[in-house]
This record gives C-alpha cells, structure tokens and sequence, in this order.
C-alpha cells in the first residue's frame, strides 16, 4: 500500500497551526466512496461509517446511489450542507475541480489520496503547488495528495484503510504498510495509537506541523515518525527537542552516497546518516533503524520510568544468559560494574550457595527451589545506590507457561512465580528506577504481568537492552519525558555574503570573530617573500593558493628554516604550479600539541552540520570525527572532543602535554558559529586546528561556496 514519494515543497508555513478541523471535524465528506474493495475509497468509507454516532459522514460517488448501504451524493454541493473535512479519493484529472468543490462546500481540511503529482515531475509539482496554495489561502489544511489517509482514535475519526488499538503512540509515516506492521508488533506490549496520519507528499501540512500538533495532544503520549525526506529537517529537530514527550524516529534512505561529490574533506565525511544522527542526537530523539527496534524502544518509553546513570544490574537464572546479557548491556552503552560487599552481602542472605552475587547475579537454581527470590533480588538491586536500572534475563515466565495441564510440582511453581511475577511490580511501582526483561517464554502469564506493570519483557536479549537504553538520560539534558534533548543552539543571523571565498578572506572571517592563525603574508614575488622572511623568525611554511586540497597537489612545504630556504621553496613551487599567490606564514609548533579538524557542511534538509574530529592530513584515513546541529556551543565542543576515539590524546601521550581542550572547543564554537551565520557556503573547514598546551591555532581554513539550485530542481 505503500507509494513513491515526491521531494517536498518548501513553501513557507506559519510557525504553529491549528489542526483541530483536520482530527476532529464537525463532519466528514468521503469523495470518491466505493463498493468496489479493490478501490481506496471502499476501505475509507467503510472506516469512516465506524462511528456515525460521532459526527455526519458523507459519502459522495459521481454515480449516486448506495454505498456500502448508504445513500451516496453525485458530488458534495449535492449535499446541501457545509462539510468540514473532506477525504478526496478520485482520479488526478479531477482533483483541482473536487479540490475547489471541497472548499466552496465550506471544508476546513482535506485529506488527499489521489496520486500523481510531485512524484510524477515539475508538471505535477506545478499542479499540486497551485492546489496547496489555494487550499492555504481558504484558510483550510490539507494532508498529501499521494497519501494513505488519517485516523485518530481519541474522536473516533477512521479515514484510513485499516482499524487500528487504540493507545498514546502518534504515528507520522511515509508508509502506510509500516503502520500495520507496527500494530502487530506492539499488540504484546499493549501499545497502540493515539493517531495516524500518512504524510503523503506534505504540499500543505508538514512533518513539522504534525510533531507540533502531536506535542499538543494530550492522549499522545509518544510520537513516532518513519521518513524519507524531512523537509525542514532543522524544524523538525527544534519541534522534536521542544516537544515534551518521546519522539522515537525511523529514517530510510541514511547512506553514504550524497557525500560522494563534496568537495572537501568535510563534505566527504558528512553523509546522509552522520546528519540524521547528528540532528536526532542534539534533539533528543531516539534513532532506530527497524520496526522492531522501534517497537522496543517504545514499549520501554511507555513504562515511564528513567535511568540516571549507565550503571546495570544484569540478574539471571542461568550463568550463559547472564554472560549474554552483560555482553547486549555493555555493548549498548552500558556498564555491569561488580556490586559492593554490602549488597553482595544482602543478597547472600536471600539466595542460596551456588548463587552468583556479584553482578551478573545468577541465582543458579534457586528459582526451582523458590520463585519468590526473583521478587527479592529485583528488589534489593533496586534498593542499591549502585545500581541505575536493572535487566532480567532467562527462564522467568517458563513455571507460568502452559505446561501441558501438568499439576503437582509444575503447578505449584507456576502459581508461586505469579506471585513473584506481582511481588517484582510492586517493587518495581515503588521505585524510579526501570526494569526490562528478556524471558524465554515471553508470553507467560507470569510475563504478561510484568508487561501490565510497565515492566517491558522480550523474546530477544538485543531489543532488551537497546529498550533500557532509550530510558537513560543522557548527562547533558534536563531530564522528564521529552527525551533528553541536549541544548540546542539557535542559527545566528545571517551574515552577509561572502565576496571573497579566498584562503586570506576566510582567514579575515574567522579571525574577526576570535579565531586565532599564525602571522603570515599573501605574497606573488621573491622580494615579498625575503621581505616577509626578514620581519619574522622561522621555521616558515609556504602555500599555494587557490588550490582546494593544497597537500594532495605538493602545494605545501613545511619547516622551512630560513630566509633562503623559504625563497628556494617558492621557486620550485611556482615552476611546477604556476599559482596566481602563495601564502607564507609562521610555522607552529606541531609536535607540541593535537592536530584537530572543524568544519561546517551545510545540507539542504538540516541547514549546517558541524563536524569535529582528529585532523591533518590523514583526516579521512582515521575517520574519527563527530557531528552536531551548527553552530554548536564550547561546551557541547568539548563534549565532542572528549567522545573522539582518540580522545587520549587529548590528555597528554608518551610524555607529551595535555592540550587546551577549552582553548580548542572556544575556537569550534567560534567557527561553527561564523560558518552557520554565513547562508552562501557550502562548506567552510579549518584543518587543522592545532590544539596546544596553551590556546589553539587555526593553520589552514577555506571555505566553499554554495552553488544555488536551479529552477528545474524540487
């Protein structure tokens, strides 16, 4: 059921919109009602008369009749009434004409089904910019065209082909098929939907406009997104940070090939993932990759509870699955420190002497001889100041499981782990701290109890441990359920354009906002460069200008230790590359300090993207870099420096000196700043940016500028 989709429209939108006429209209109008089932219109129109209690529903065929038993209307001004909302499910030559009956009928939102328009090309993205402007300028919505249709369960509005469980996950998707995959897969864990709404090709209402509306919502209690473009990705991020509430986002289509024609070392690192990523991290959104990771991740979510701090309690009934756990914990970010004597102490007391206290704590058995220790261990990891949240894993839910009618032992066991199933809700009701479960036997009633707790329990290790991940909250948000969204800077004021991009010009940018560069010249003969030579001491340096990748053409010679040396550098390199200028400079030091990269990729979906990682000329071959929203603040710089691989290096190495990391993240902030402010680049990068045990130098800098797209592009 799932359809191509078409670039999105940039029309501007106004900041907030009302959407109460789209998810709670005083009536519905469906055009294009059929008793034909191979026709969208027969499965809305049967949605739609679920609820004809609620509100007048319409429905319009060109040839009257009866529809799926009711009396159908040859067009809406048939009707003789307004129409609120209006469902248009009809052939793309009739569109405009139903569009403008629609709103000469009075509707105050339209939800578009008919297809073939932007995703045909720029004649159907002419046609449906001319509609979504005369939809506007009626002071009316309108969802797609190209889309699957709405539905909200808390006004009992089914205008989509299938019903779906009524819960607090809004789903905002691009596909219409992944909805009812979704449905399957959080039946469970007793999730279900607040709304549903398929974007289509978002002429008119966005993305955006729909995470904003979602935050308003008060029975939404989580938002989730499948998309394939984001429009104004960097509104999106602002919504999502801003939303209140967990936004949880699958992305199709992150890979690498749009870095593939950049034209610097920036735009070569920065894909399409790193973006996303980057935006998801500083909104804090949850990223996922898969439906059933999405499920996950929402099922922990919905359990309310948060993890201040990354410290695990891994407990078991079977050492194998404890070793597997505490291997899924750490690899999700998590630490399984060794508990201290006090516990381990504790826990002695209410286990028996092949029990495994130390973290993992296995209770080796002890769960045939008593279920309740399950009960009494989750609560004395709980009771610990050293223990952030705690992850069940094995065999709890296998005594409750249907044994095949089997009584004595089997049923004693069974009853008895309920009862430890209700002991460990308590526990865990009582406590702020979360519990996930994998169990072997998921659907145990034992385990069904736990889920009814908000205690989330999963077939499968990974989704256990990837759902408590997405309940920690990260050290740099402000907590509550909005999903722990670092401080997201806001774009500074555009700059006026760059009419230089030159290595001089963009070395007078940066250095007026604070960056510093060692004292060089612009030079374009022998006697500038001895004159420069003879005011300042060596070593020196010797660059060619106008030259994108000056170290990949032998347009650098460093340590040149004299007069003479520099002058017979420039000789050889103006014979061999003829450049207009060249630039010499003072050489730094590089032995005494860290070669860092900075740089600014702007992208048409996210606007500038900050890139900051281990530089110099093997930048590329390391690839250890981190990405932000631009401009980023010296404290989340640091943060990014302090995340890098080779972040030890940092800290002083093989008796080299620690550097001045805040020396370096001032100067990121001010780069990052100064690129984002200036809406004609492409790209601007400094590489390296050498951080020493005193301040940071900038020893190279250009910048690109943004080529603007043509006319026939959308």
């Amino acid at each position: 059921m799932s359809r191509g989709l078409a670039p999105l429209s940039r029309e501007l939108v106004p900041l907030s919109r009302d959407l109460a006429p789209l998810f709670d209209p005083v009536s519905v109008a469906v055009v294009g009602a059929s008793d034909d089932p191979a026709k969208y219109g027969h499965a809305i129109a049967a949605q739609a008369l679920r609820a004809p209690h609620r509100r007048p529903i319409h429905l319009v065929n060109r040839r009257a009749g009866t529809v799926l038993g009711q009396s159908a209307a040859p067009s809406l001004s048939a009707l003789g009434e307004p129409v609120g909302l209006v469902v248009v499910s009809v052939p793309a030559p009739v569109y405009e004409q139903t569009v403008d009956e629609a709103l000469a009928c009075g509707a105050k939102a339209i939800v578009a089904v008919t297809a073939g328009f932007a995703e045909t090309g720029a004649e159907g993205l002419a046609r449906q910019r001319a509609v979504a402007e005369k939809v506007r300028a009626a002071g009316a919505v309108l969802v797609g065209p190209n889309c699957l249709g709405i539905a909200d369960n808390t006004t009992e509005l089914y205008l989509a082909s299938d019903a779906f469980d009524l819960g607090g996950v809004a789903l905002l998707s691009q596909s219409g098929n992944l909805a009812l995959e979704l449905q399957l897969a959080f039946a469970p864990h007793g999730l279900g939907f607040s709304r549903f709404v398929s974007l289509g090709n978002q002429s008119d209402v966005t993305l955006v406009d729909l995470v904003r509306d979602c935050a308003r919502h008060d029975a939404t209690k989580a938002i989730a997104v499948y998309a394939e473009d984001f429009g104004d990705g960097r509104a999106f991020a602002q919504a999502a940070a801003t939303a209140g509430k967990p936004v949880v986002l699958l992305s199709a289509g992150r890979g690498a090939a749009a870095a593939r024609s950049a034209a610097s070392h920036t735009g070569a690192l920065t894909t399409s993932s790193d973006i996303v990523a980057a935006a998801c991290r500083d909104a804090g959104v949850e990223l996922v990759r898969t439906p059933r990771e999405m499920t996950a991740v929402l099922a922990a979510l919905a359990g309310g509870r948060r993890a201040h701090g990354r410290r695990v309690a891994v407990f078991t009934d079977g050492g194998g699955h404890g070793v597997i756990a505490a291997d899924a914990a750490e690899a999700a970010g998590f630490a399984v420190p060794e508990l201290g004597p006090g516990v381990q102490e504790k826990l002695a007391g209410q286990l028996w002497g092949p029990s495994a206290l130390g973290n993992p704590v296995d209770l080796a058995g002890m769960g045939e001889q008593d279920p309740m220790s399950y009960a009494a261990v989750v609560r004395t990891l709980l009771d610990s100041d050293e223990v952030d949240a705690v992850l069940m894993t094995g065999y709890f839910g296998g005594y409750s499981a249907d044994s095949g009618g089997l009584g004595g032992a089997a049923g004693t066991l069974g009853a008895t782990e309920l009862e430890a199933a209700d002991s460990i809700a308590r526990a865990v009701r009582a406590s702020a701290k979360p519990v996930v479960a994998q169990s072997m036997y998921p659907d145990a009633p034992s385990c069904q109890n736990l889920q009814a707790a908000g205690i989330p329990v999963f077939a499968a290790i990974e989704d256990a441990a990837r759902a408590l991940a997405a309940v920690v909250v990260p050290e740099n948000s402000e907590g509550g359920d909005g999903g722990g969204a670092a401080a997201m800077e806001s774009l500074p004021d555009a700059a006026p354009p760059m009419t230089d991009t030159g290595y001089y010009a963009t070395r007078v940018l940066l250095a007026e906002a604070g960056v510093r560069f060692p004292a060089s010249a612009e030079i374009s003969s022998e006697a500038e460069v001895r004159e420069f030579a003879r005011g300042a001491s060596g070593p020196f340096v010797l660059k060619a200008l106008h030259l994108l990748h000056k170290s990949d053409a032998g347009g650098v010679v460093l340590n040149l230790a004299d007069e003479e040396a520099l002058v017979a550098a420039h000789r050889e390199m103006h014979a061999r590359l003829s450049a207009p200028s060249y630039s010499v400079e003072q050489m730094a030091d590089l032995a005494a300090g860290v070669e860092l990269i900075v740089g600014v990729n702007r992208d048409p979906r996210f606007g500038p993207i900050a890139m900051v990682g281990l530089g110099g000329v093997f930048t590329e071959v390391l690839g250890d870099v981190a990405f932000a929203l631009a401009p980023v603040s010296a404290a989340r710089a640091e943060a990014m420096l302090r995340g890098l691989r080779c972040a030890a290096l940092l800290n002083g190495v093989r008796g080299r000196p620690a550097v001045d990391v805040a020396a370096a993240a001032k100067a990121i902030e001010q780069i990052t700043r100064v690129a984002a402010a200036q809406h004609d680049l492409a790209e601007c990068e400094v590489n390296p940016l050498l951080a020493l045990p005193s301040g940071a130098l900038a020893l190279d800098a250009r910048a690109v500028p943004l080529v603007p797209p043509s006319h026939s592009d959308y």
